[in-house]
């Protein structure tokens, strides 16, 4: 029997360790270690999601035999420190990189694993013998996900983005209490944080909270109006409040590599925009959606796809100007940090009819 005290001392250790950088929520965990692979909800590169649970009755072993047991090098990290090394699910996929985020705690009776390949997101953790019950709320907060309002590093990041503070303040943009790196999107639905998407600013690596609900970035600030605007990133959601265009909402997973061409979409594709349903609410009484996706592939097989859900007659395409003699901005923040609000608003002011822009 475990005492007390060092029963709540464990709990702590491991919210400590799973909100620094494993952000979901443990599993309920009974008499026997768990690893568990589930996706990241991160990218739009990620070609199939998948979720498998493995159990494995590890009863007997210490925390190094069950690690290694998972195909992880124990020794290649020092207790209360981070290393990277290749993941023995994905290999480091096509580029071969130290892909597997590895953690040993200070104590030496939890070690917690994530691969940051966006096509892999194999992730797990095993206890030491005598650690055997541990229950996690699923419940989304600022507190469960360990958030605190945006710090000086970050606010100078957007701020290089030409997005100023009160617009990060109003659209609830924190950070990661143990990494301040990492910006935290809070997707809020009544006043309620649903999903957060986390950005890392030094990587540039994407992930979402597990158990999120996935939903338009900005949906609790659409009020009752004809005219919509979608973007593909929280970003460009942001540059859209920054110019003033306040009834815009981003998709929360970006753009698909091409458009399907079958009559019939695969369940696949369908779950993949089910946002939309979810958010029907809010779109089927715009009699105008404007589709401000990025302007490239991606971006226009997006387009294309949201015009086909939603409904061509009411959608309008926006024309995203030049930077420079040569090439064009790509999407809504390139236009603000290149040549101001005003052009940005003038953009959207002259989408033109879906339809008729894609037959021409």
């Amino acid at each position: 029997m475990i005492s007390a005290p060092l029963a709540r001392g464990v709990f702590r250790t491991i919210q400590t360790l799973i909100r620094h950088r494993f952000h979901p929520p443990l599993p309920y965990i009974k008499h026997h270690c768990l690893r568990q692979q589930f996706p990241l909800k991160a990218s739009a590169n990620v070609e199939e999601e998948r979720q498998t649970l493995d159990l494995y009755e590890n009863n007997g072993l210490d925390l190094k035999q069950k690690v290694e047991k998972a195909g992880i090098i124990f020794d290649s990290c020092s207790p209360g420190q981070y290393t990277y090394q290749i993941c023995p699910v994905c290999k480091g996929g096509q580029s071969k990189e130290r892909s597997l985020s590895f953690h040993i705690n200070q104590n030496e009776n939890v070690a917690i694993w994530r691969c940051f390949n966006f096509e892999c997101g194999w992730a797990g953790h095993v206890l030491a013998d005598g650690v055997n019950k541990v229950k996690f709320s699923k419940k989304l907060s600022e507190e469960t996900l360990r958030l605190e309002p945006l710090g000086d590093e970050l606010i100078n990041y957007f701020a290089e983005r030409m997005i100023s503070s009160e617009i990060l303040q109003k659209n609830a943009v924190m950070q990661m209490v143990d990494d301040k790196n990492v910006i935290a999107f809070t997707y809020r639905w009544k006043g309620e944080i649903v999903n957060c998407k986390f950005r890392s600013i030094t990587d540039r690596k994407f992930w979402q909270a597990k158990h999120g609900k996935r939903i338009l970035y900005g949906l609790d600030g659409i009020k009752e109006g004809n005219t919509i605007v979608i973007v593909e990133g929280e970003i460009d959601k942001l540059s859209m409040d920054q110019a003033g265009i306040l009834n815009c909402v981003s998709v929360p997973d970006g753009a698909p590599q091409q458009v399907s061409l079958k009559a019939l979409p695969s369940k696949k594709q369908e779950a993949r925009f089910k946002y939309l349903l979810d958010c029907n609410g809010y779109l089927d009484k715009a009699s105008r959606i404007i589709l401000a996706t990025d302007g490239d592939g991606p971006g226009l097989a997006l387009a294309e796809e949201l015009s086909c859900r939603l409904g061509k007659e009411r959608c309008w395409l926006v024309t995203w100007p030049k930077k420079d003699e040569v090439t064009c901005c790509k999407d809504a923040n390139e236009v603000l940090v290149h040549l101001g609000p005003e052009a940005l608003r003038h953009v959207v002011e002259t989408a033109e009819l879906y339809k008729v822009k894609n037959s021409t």
